[in-house]
């Protein structure tokens, strides 16, 4: 596995080796011994699998504390934008974003550690995206930041208006987020 650095600190890409031949592609898709020796001790307790079509943009989500989650996410079919918000304020990159195209071509994966917001825009037709957490999920620590927040300023690589869930058409304001220290 290839690990990529981000412009912000603890934000990964990862890629996997793809074994491919004329029946197809095998890969290691999670190696926990090498996960763990290349970021540190993380525990996932859950995979979660999302399909959507083309158009629909999922986010900008997270977990306060006690209930913060880390996320490997990655695309199994089609392809999106993926973009993770730093949240954490004592950070060099508070409130900045990075983004990555993740499809079924490239197999990259994002390591998302908590203290981040994260959000996807699907941009085939549609996609299947599974990720990896670190905690359950908690309703009374959910949040949610509007997808076109003007002080982020997210180029999401999409035109158009994209569908939203009634959940993320009431995301609030990244100055109103709650953040970690």
């Amino acid at each position: 596995m290839n690990i990529t650095t981000t412009p912000i600190e603890g934000l990964l890409l990862l890629e996997p080796k793809v074994f491919a031949d004329d029946r197809g592609h095998f890969f290691e898709s999670h190696n926990d011994s090498r996960f763990k020796a290349a970021i540190g001790p993380v525990t996932f307790i859950q995979d979660n699998e999302s399909a959507s079509i083309k158009g629909v943009l999922r986010g900008l989500h997270y977990q306060t504390t006690p209930r913060a989650q880390g996320k490997l996410v990655r695309v199994i079919q089609g392809s999106v934008w993926d973009v993770a918000v730093d949240l954490r304020k004592s950070s060099p990159t508070f409130g900045q974003h990075f983004g990555v195209e993740l499809n079924e071509n490239n197999h990259l994966q994002m390591w998302i550690p908590p203290g981040f917001a994260h959000g996807f825009i699907t941009l085939s037709p549609q996609a299947i995206f599974q990720y990896k957490v670190t905690d359950y999920w908690s309703k009374d620590h959910e949040r949610c930041i509007r997808w076109n927040d003007p002080d982020l300023n997210i180029d999401w690589h999409f035109t158009g208006q994209p569908l939203l869930s009634p959940k993320d058409e009431q995301g609030g304001g990244f100055k109103t987020a709650d953040f970690f220290d």
